[in-house]
């Protein structure tokens, strides 16, 4: 598999991320990830999404290690510091997914509370469904678990349409588009570096194309039967959606309606955040986290 690592310097002084890179081997790759506070308590899990990276959770990550937990944030392989495939056709739902498995196994993650948000939550919550022994909690934020028998909403389709027809993806522009809040400059070129050219955005094409729409889609089978594990699981699973997202706007009610954990369990929605709510209201969204880890201890 041909990949791309794109330069170190390219990450030098970002604003607000002053986070030591942390390295492993996956897939025979270099997977990039953050890995801040104590080794030995509790691990918040926080999977970003499409087009963005690890930077997304720059706001989150002091308030979790304050409480006294360990924070991992790896970037997806195509986004960030993680290597990133040049042909389309190596980005697969099932790549990214046993990738993340990895890493989890590799690091040896266990009492685990994944965050997932955008792809993380797709991703997150089929490797949580098919490794449910490493986690203890779910946060669903501004994510879904689609399996291709009922239709994309209208938001989805322009952006996935969007997404194959713009001569260039302008990454921080999109996540700026996304944002309800005011991204400053400095902050839209971070979103920005991993990608010195469109040799480097492979992965945030073709991700739009790997969400499922239609039921015999490749990951359909996949994702039902991670439903089927979703349904039958206790532990506690919160949703933490924004107010103003398009994109997943009513997906928080279906997890409340058909997974248990999701029970008794103080559901919020963030006001004043869009799709990116880890940039919106990034201290905000920890907070809640971090209140309901305390809430919920394991037994």
């Amino acid at each position: 598999m041909e990949a791309l690592r794109t330069p170190d310097e390219r990450f030098n002084g970002l604003p607000g991320y002053p986070f030591a890179p942390q390295y492993a081997e996956v897939a025979g790759m270099r997977m990039h990830y953050l890995d801040e506070g104590p080794r030995d308590a509790e691990v918040v899990l926080m999977l970003h999404g499409e087009p963005s990276w690890s930077y997304l959770y720059r706001k989150m990550i002091p308030v979790v290690t304050a409480a006294g937990l360990r924070a991992v944030a790896p970037d997806l392989f195509g986004f960030g510091r993680s290597d990133k495939p040049v042909d389309q056709d190596d980005y697969t739902y099932q790549f990214h997914v046993g990738a993340i498995a990895a890493l989890i196994e590799k690091l040896d993650l266990r009492r685990v509370t994944l965050v997932g948000q955008d792809w993380g939550g797709l991703i997150g919550l089929r490797v949580a469904a098919e490794h449910p022994e490493r986690f203890s909690r779910i946060v669903a934020a501004n994510t879904f678990l689609p399996t291709g028998d009922n239709p994309p909403g209208e938001a989805f389709l322009r952006w996935q349409e969007f997404s194959q027809k713009a001569p260039q993806l302008h990454i921080g522009n999109i996540v700026k588009g996304g944002c309800r809040t005011d991204v400053p400059p400095e902050v839209v070129a971070a979103y920005d570096a991993p990608f010195p050219d469109d040799r480097y955005k492979a992965g945030a094409r073709k991700f739009p194309l790997l969400v499922p729409t239609r039921p015999d889609d490749p990951a359909s089978a996949a994702n039902r039967e991670a439903w089927d594990v979703l349904r039958a699981w206790t532990k506690p699973f919160l949703c933490a959606f924004s107010d103003e997202d398009p994109i997943t706007r009513g997906a928080d009610r279906a997890f409340q309606a058909s997974v248990p954990g999701t029970q008794g369990q103080p559901h919020t929605t963030i006001k004043g955040g869009g799709h990116f709510l880890q940039e919106d209201r990034g201290e905000e969204l920890a907070g809640v986290i971090v209140d309901f880890i305390q809430r919920t201890p394991e037994r």
